[in-house]
């Protein structure tokens, strides 16, 4: 939880219909298993204490009361679990039944939200029996449980005392109220707020208000009866709630046990954050998932979101507290949304079970890969040929190296050139060899833009180069910054002035990645007059590479052959004409900076929880050691803050994902900012 995340649980144990004693022994089994699991959030399917398929006998007071006592049963067994748990009941309340979920935590009973909305349609009859839930908030206290088992509830509710002139027994009670979040004090950004089954389904979810007073992660105690095709449905209302309320949400369902007479439950349990479905479990069979949620991801996005609105809720103070009377008196019969605190006992970071992608930019599915290569070239081609035909140019002019970026660039514009119906000639590729071009990059260059039908130019800069060394009084034995960075200058300076001899523009080769850590010659292919890979960070490059090998067989061998071809600048000569300056053993592997750029991007994560994640999906499959993801994540961060000066200046280029670093987009940051307090968090790793 120190990290932002807590691990939670859905489960649906074994049951009997109105064999409350039944179900409270397999209820509190599964507690005791989801807290020996680590869970801090555990939901049991809606009247899980009685069953959901009692139909009248929820009219019956031998199970209204055996219910509230197996309530009191569970609630006492969960003493020392410091596990937040959520089980389903009927309970009664000025003469009308609620569905209710009853939540409680260690030992105590904390609230009592009923369901808002009651199903009366189709194989559904709730309304003939449960009431919806009030609109003002209400109490349940002492004097709402039979005689016979008050006894039962000394000392588990909790200790709040409404104000009733004097403090008495049937003063004790807690909230009974749908509106209503429980906010955790050990954890910021932790709050809860319920819905029950059917209140997800409506056209306006209490959800949706909960999330807007501050629920970051709602829990759903549901019985939904299985029919064909219904479970897509859920699954996917399910997730959609979650990405609309940029909150995690836990569903528990009704599964085997609950009477067949007319109606089949599947116990499809899911837990989903933000759109993506963390865990589900197989339907038709009982048990439990788990998994982690990341709050902190939550709180991220929702901060970042100017449109996310909120509701004021009104707070009533701390549950366990005996000074809140005065407030609670306040409160009293009040509408809106309020708000409760609670605290667990101990705060620990969960181990991580849930998968964390190592390539978060690259979808692991091919199929849906291959969906998203297609749609991203798309969007870049769509980008380059509304430039071309608002400049009304004549050409395009792209320097072609053989590597992966320039690859990438020239089949966008080949596609470009396709939807603005033009010739392929109209598109000038340019090789400039020089002296650290080696035979295989020339050739797979030569060799790419004579197969895309491209007008093929060359421009040997080697003498071009020495001579500005000679007016510039540079050694051309001294191969440093200088030496490599005059070409990257003489390169650009020559694509460009054949730009304006062919009336066209520059289209820039440099990708996301590359600008992220200021792996570009300022002014040199560091600018463009349209920058096609802006936002392309260089692990999806080379799939997007690929899906064109996979597309187009004329260019498989030589896309193939570039995909193979180490990443480098080739600005240092070879030797034996093989590659010496690969980029990688300078910089780092890409893999591991997309890797935190994402999440230094996407979320402004500390430094020790982007190491937390990288640790799981990269130290536990073997690929790099924790030192090494050290080492590379203080590379980053100093690049990233040096190297700001460059993206401040950026050529236009098309945002196709959720991250770019154009001024005028994602990243508006001051080149001068100080990195201290970045490296400072990274020096509290622990190896």
């Amino acid at each position: 939880m120190l990290n932002g995340f807590v691990k939670v649980a859905a489960a649906t144990p074994d049951i009997q219909v109105a064999d409350c004693d039944f179900n409270s022994d397999e209820i509190v089994r599964s507690m005791k298993k989801a807290a020996s699991e680590g869970a801090k959030i555990l939901v049991f399917p809606e009247l899980v204490i009685t069953g959901y398929t009692c139909s009248d006998l929820f009219l019956q007071e031998p199970l209204l009361t055996g219910a509230l006592s197996a309530l009191a049963k569970i609630i006492k067994a969960s003493r020392g679990l410091d596990m937040l748990v959520t089980v389903g009941l009927p309970v009664t309340k000025n003469g009308k039944l609620y569905n209710v979920a009853a939540l409680l935590l260690n030992g105590k009973l904390l609230a009592m939200i009923p369901k808002r909305y009651i199903p009366n349609y189709s194989e559904f009859y709730e309304a003939r029996h449960f009431a919806p839930a009030p609109e003002y908030l209400m109490y349940f206290g002492i004097s709402d449980v039979p005689y016979d088992i008050r006894d039962e509830f000394e000392g588990i509710l909790s200790d709040v005392e409404r104000y009733s002139g004097s403090a008495s027994k049937g003063s004790i009670c807690v909230p009974f109220y749908n509106k209503l979040v429980l906010e955790n004090v050990n954890m910021p950004g932790l709050a809860i707020g319920v819905e029950i089954c059917e209140d997800l389904w409506t056209h306006n979810p209490p959800s949706g208000n909960l999330a807007a007073a501050g629920a970051t992660v709602i829990v759903n105690p549901s019985a939904s009866d299985e029919t064909t095709g219904k479970s897509y449905y859920r699954k996917n209302l399910v997730a959609m709630q979650s990405a609309r309320l940029v909150s995690a949400y836990i569903y528990a369902d009704a599964g085997e046990g609950e009477s067949t007479t007319d109606l089949i439950f599947a116990a499809h349990n899911m837990i989903a954050e933000n759109g993506t479905m963390l865990a589900e479990s197989e339907r038709f069979k009982n048990g439990m998932i788990t998994t982690e949620i990341d709050i902190g991801r939550l709180v991220a996005d929702r901060r970042r979101m100017n449109t996310y609105e909120t509701i004021e809720a009104k707070a009533l103070g701390m549950l366990y507290s005996s000074d809140n009377s005065e407030s609670f008196a306040n409160a009293a019969r009040e509408e809106g949304y309020v708000k409760f605190a609670f605290a667990f006992k101990n705060l620990e970071t969960p181990e991580l079970t849930r998968f964390v992608d190592p390539h978060p930019f690259v979808p692991s599915d091919e199929a849906a890969r291959a969906s998203r290569c297609s749609e991203i070239i798309n969007m870049q081609a769509l980008g380059l040929k509304k430039r071309i035909v608002h400049t009304h140019a004549k050409t395009v002019t792209i320097g072609v190296s053989g590597g992966l970026d320039s690859t990438l660039a020239l089949l966008v514009a080949k596609r470009a050139f396709e939807l603005a119906g033009l010739p392929a000639e109209g598109i000038v590729a340019v090789t400039m060899p020089c002296f650290g071009t080696t035979d295989r990059t020339y050739n797979n260059a030569v060799k790419l833009i004579k197969e895309i039908g491209a007008t093929f130019r060359e421009v040997r800069i080697n003498d071009a180069v020495l001579q500005h060394f000679k007016d510039i009084g540079h050694d051309e034995a001294v191969k440093d910054v200088t030496y490599e960075n005059c070409q990257a200058r003489e390169r650009t300076q020559v694509i460009m002035d054949i730009a304006g001899e062919t009336g066209g523009f520059v289209v820039g080769t440099g990708d996301l990645s590359e600008l992220a850590l200021g792996w570009a010659t300022y002014n040199g292919d560091h600018m463009s007059m349209y920058g096609v890979n802006a936002s392309i960070p260089k692990t999806l490059v080379r799939y997007l590479v690929a899906y064109f090998a996979d597309i187009y067989d004329n260019l498989r061998e030589v896309l193939l052959d570039i995909l193979d071809t180490p990443v480098s600048p080739e600005l240092l000569p070879p030797v034996n004409g093989e590659i010496v300056q690969k980029t990688e053993d300078k910089i780092g592997p890409y893999e591991l900076h997309d890797f935190f750029l994402y999440y230094v991007m996407r979320f402004g994560f500390m430094p020790t929880k982007i190491f937390t994640l990288a640790k799981k999906a990269f130290v536990e499959p073997g690929t790099y050691d924790e030192d090494t993801i050290v080492k590379w994540l203080k590379n980053f961060y100093s690049r990233f803050f040096a190297q700001q000066f460059k993206r401040s200046c950026l050529p236009d280029g098309p945002k196709v994902g959720s991250i770019a670093v154009s001024p005028r987009g994602d990243l508006r940051m001051p080149s001068d900012a100080v990195k201290a307090l970045w490296m400072q968090d990274i020096e509290n790793i622990e190896l």
